[in-house]
């Protein structure tokens, strides 16, 4: 537990000496400009995957619930187009965070 515990204090004194490095000087950590493009690619992928994942619940969920009730097709498909709207805007807001941050 001791051995841990030093571990984490030398490591936090560690990086306060690196973070004060000046903004123009190699190897300095902070300066991740050429880290943008990537990780904005690594954001739109991630959430392209996990909203394909959620619309695919959402659709199997409501054909599900419609084959269960057909008298409730019509509150259904409107909840379920609604709630593809509300998946699509997360997908569309990073893109458009994408965008403002690459460019």
């Amino acid at each position: 537990m001791t051995k841990k515990l030093f571990l984490l204090l030398a490591l936090m004194f560690l990086a306060s000496s690196i973070l004060c490095a000046a903004p123009g000087t190699p190897g300095n950590p902070t300066d991740n400009g050429h880290w943008v493009p990537i990780s904005a690619g690594f954001s739109m992928a991630i959430a392209s995957g996990l909203c394909g994942l959620a619309q695919s619940k959402a659709i199997a969920s409501s054909v599900e619930g419609m084959a269960r009730n057909p008298g409730a097709a019509g509150a259904i498909r409107l909840a379920l187009i609604l709630g593809l709207i509300f998946i699509e805007s997360l997908s569309l807001y990073t893109l458009v965070i994408v965008f403002a941050k690459v460019s």
